[in-house]
């Protein structure tokens, strides 16, 4: 039987302090029993001789020293099961959509376990997201960790929906599913989510995990790892594909410096703690796949960076540990271009493992380069316009101009439920490069020329 102490000698924000217990574990679970009869829980961060540190989930409100603490002698878990398929959830796992309990398959830590480098499989199957920047210039490969970079203001969690909506890998049977973690949004934006994923039909392969802005900062951090601990279950036991969306890790991030601030820790950059690195490492490096395993986690984490700065602390670590990176960019959006997704600072550092014949189809890599250089060639001719105007142009430079304005338009534009196939995403992007000189056509090669340039299609091959 677990003993209850009533030594609680300080609070400070989210954190209690209790003196004179006996030796308890790290991350161990608390019950706090307040003076009204009310409990509430809580999580050991730290402990020593003299004191434990307990931070509470529901916040410390009314907490004061005759409240008793008890430690329960485990580490939070999660309930897991087939069941969760179609359900909303609390950040901390608990039903948020009316519905029963979960009856757990079985209860798993939430901390996971770090996946062997030995026993890890190369990504290299395509998921198909119907959105033409990324599935035709950065790809998204199965078992990837590629990153969604935004700004305040930006419809980053449009495009996370869309993506959560059309995700699909081609020619497969296997089952797919999405696991969607949000943390620190409104209200009005978890309606949103629910809402979407009602009306499209896309909650019976989902589930949903929110963690609302006024809810305690603590649960934010858990929010995340319940999320994977979900998805590894259905991954790595149930055999299914998942794809876990994590919005916003702005908001984690923030709480994990206060959280800092409040255990009064040395912060580093920008205020952040020091192990901010780590922090997120154990998060991202749970995707993946497992030799021997059916299933697979692909993950997509999303960040509002302040101030649009990519040298931002939590932009600048998560690029170091994920395979790339999606960019939302303003300028597109003030365009009123939807999904404002920049190719050029974007980069799926995996693409090549899962594009080409048998996988997309033989002329994508050519045709991606093809439509980066063409389309960066566009953007240089708009800064020279601004210098020397439209009419001291070459030929070359006010076609490319004329360029980027249609891929812009035909390309990077498309409708928020429009789920375009990778042949549509290839057949733009030929059409466009129709429209310049094909002897400017560098990154192509004579064969794919021939076989596929719109103007040659179904002619007799010209011998040399």
């Amino acid at each position: 039987m677990a003993k209850e102490y009533r030594t609680i000698s300080a609070v400070a924000g989210p954190l209690i302090f209790v003196e004179k217990t006996e030796p308890v574990g790290y991350n161990e679970l608390v019950e706090i029993s307040l003076p009204d009869g009310s409990r509430k829980r809580g999580q050991v961060l730290d402990s020593s001789r003299e004191v434990v540190v307990v931070q509470v989930f529901e916040g410390t409100a009314g907490i004061d020293r005759s409240a008793s603490v008890k430690f329960l002698g485990e580490t939070i878990k999660l309930s897991v099961s087939r069941d969760m398929l179609g359900r909303i959830l609390t950040g901390a796992g608990e039903p948020a959509d009316g519905g029963p309990p979960i009856v757990p398959e079985k209860r798993v830590p939430i901390t996971g376990a770090a996946i062997n480098p030995y026993s890890r499989e190369h990504p290299a199957e395509f998921i198909q997201t119907g959105i033409s920047t990324i599935d035709g210039l950065n790809t998204l490969v199965r078992g990837q960790k590629l990153p969604l970079f935004s700004g305040a203001g930006l419809p980053h969690n449009e495009v996370a929906l869309q993506i959560a909506r059309q995700a699909k890998v081609l020619g497969s049977q296997e089952p797919f599913g999405v696991v969607f973690a949000a943390m620190g949004i409104t209200h009005e934006e978890a309606r949103v989510f629910m809402n979407d994923f009602e009306r499209t039909g896309a909650l019976k392969r989902a589930v949903l995990f929110l963690n609302l802005a006024d809810d305690p900062a603590v649960e934010r951090l858990i929010t995340p790892r319940m999320a994977l601990t979900a998805a590894e279950y259905l991954a790595y036991e149930v055999g299914m594909h998942i794809l876990v969306i994590l919005t916003d890790m702005t908001n984690y991030a923030e709480a994990l410096r206060q959280i800092g601030a409040a255990r009064e820790e040395v912060p580093g950059r920008r205020g952040y703690p020091g192990y901010m690195y780590t922090d997120l490492a154990t998060m991202y490096e749970r995707a993946g796949r497992i030799r021997g395993k059916p299933g697979s986690i692909t993950q997509i984490p999303i960040m509002s960076i302040p101030d649009d700065d990519w040298t931002h602390p939590i932009a600048d670590l998560t690029g170091y540990i994920t395979e790339g990176q999606i960019a939302v960019n303003r300028e597109l959006h003030r365009k009123g271009i939807f999904p404002p997704v920049d190719p050029l600072p974007s980069l799926s550092r995996l693409m090549d493992a899962g594009i080409g014949k048998g996988r997309t189809r033989e002329d994508h890599k050519q045709v991606s380069d093809q439509l980066y250089a063409a389309y960066a060639e566009g953007k240089d001719a708009r800064g020279l316009v601004a210098i020397v105007g439209k009419e001291a142009l070459s030929e070359r430079d006010r076609k490319m101009l004329e360029f980027a304005d249609r891929f812009e338009q035909e390309f990077i534009r498309q409708g928020n439920e429009e789920d375009r196939t990778i042949e549509e995403t290839l057949e733009i992007g030929w059409k466009l490069l129709a429209t310049i000189d094909e002897a400017w056509l560098t990154k192509i090669d004579r064969k794919i020329l021939e076989t596929h340039h719109p103007a040659r299609r179904g002619k007799a091959k010209v011998t040399a």
